[in-house]
């Protein structure tokens, strides 16, 4: 692990949801018009800091932990229907006040951002989205087993005896091997929490935070998040991105979703895959800036 890490991210206030979770609400500073970050499955607003950072010269960033992620509440049901992220979004964007902020988004938190528009039409200026969580609607399965990526994340190892070995472990597998080693830094420092050692002795231990059955909940729900059928709904501005080397929602969703949006543009990085906001955050930072720093929003041609 690379000597002087930062310490976690300290989140500015707490927001608190209509149906009573206390979220985690950052701000990441910066100059200029706000825009609010938007993580993925699995991880925390930590880790879009780097983004951030290199968004700070054009925006004021601002973040939050999506429920049962980072240092916000869980539903103490267990329910992680994506509704729930839509609840947690509009929330922070009450608490903090903003005014049409235009938003960035990665995977489950690019969906999070569709469903909080298509919930309160005009919340947004204009949204850019890296690989949202959007597809023609699937049901349920009724074995959750099939789902497999479901079935990774109740795999997930989840604890380590300090941040260094988590460090270690993360930076020789994909797909965290693949990430811009300062957020992977962010991901260590700020998506897990120390507890005492699970097997009952003395000292301590990190454990992540988003837990992986809440994990394998989110995903399980995922595919039938209801924002696809009523894209058309969305009024701003949108950018679909994607990576060329995706395993996950490339070109060929990313064009469909943005079919069904009247305003809409498609925009491709090479040599990135799913987690690219992640892999080269000065790159997708840039791509951000010129798609939402028009006064209307409006994505380039």
């Amino acid at each position: 692990m690379p000597p002087g890490p930062e310490p976690a991210a300290e989140p500015a206030s707490i927001a608190t949801t209509p149906d009573g979770l206390d979220l985690a609400v950052y701000d990441f500073g910066g100059s200029g018009d706000d825009l609010l970050l938007v993580h993925a499955t699995g991880f925390c607003a930590g880790v879009l800091l780097p983004l951030a950072r290199s968004l700070g010269d054009r925006f004021h960033c601002w973040a939050l932990d999506l429920r049962g992620h980072g240092r916000s509440g869980r539903p103490a049901d267990g329910d992680f229907v994506w509704s729930g992220f839509a609840t947690d979004v509009l929330t922070a964007v009450d608490h903090l006040g903003l005014v049409r902020p235009p938003a960035f988004g990665h995977s489950c938190g690019g969906a999070s951002l569709l469903l909080a528009e298509q919930a309160r039409p005009g919340t947004f200026r204009s949204l850019y989205l890296f690989e949202p969580v959007v597809v023609p609607d699937q049901p349920l399965p009724f074995d959750r087993e099939e789902n497999h990526l479901s079935v990774g994340a109740r795999r997930r190892r989840q604890s380590f005896p300090s941040a260094e070995d988590a460090f270690v472990n993360f930076s020789s597998k994909p797909p965290f091997a693949d990430l811009d080693p300062d957020v992977l830094l962010r991901y260590v420092e700020d998506g897990f929490e120390t507890v005492p050692v699970s097997d009952g002795g003395d000292g301590q231990e990190i454990r992540l935070c988003c837990q992986r059955d809440d994990e394998a909940e989110v995903y399980i729900h995922g595919f039938g998040n209801g924002a696809f059928p009523r894209l058309h709904e969305v009024q701003c501005p949108v950018t679909f991105a994607y990576g060329t080397l995706t395993d996950a929602f490339g070109e060929q969703i990313m064009t469909l979703d943005a079919s069904q949006v009247p305003n809409s543009a498609l925009e491709g990085f090479d040599d990135l895959g799913h987690f690219g906001p992640l892999q080269r955050p000065a790159e997708v930072a840039d791509a951000v800036s010129r798609a939402v720093a028009l006064p209307d929003g409006t994505p380039p041609s």
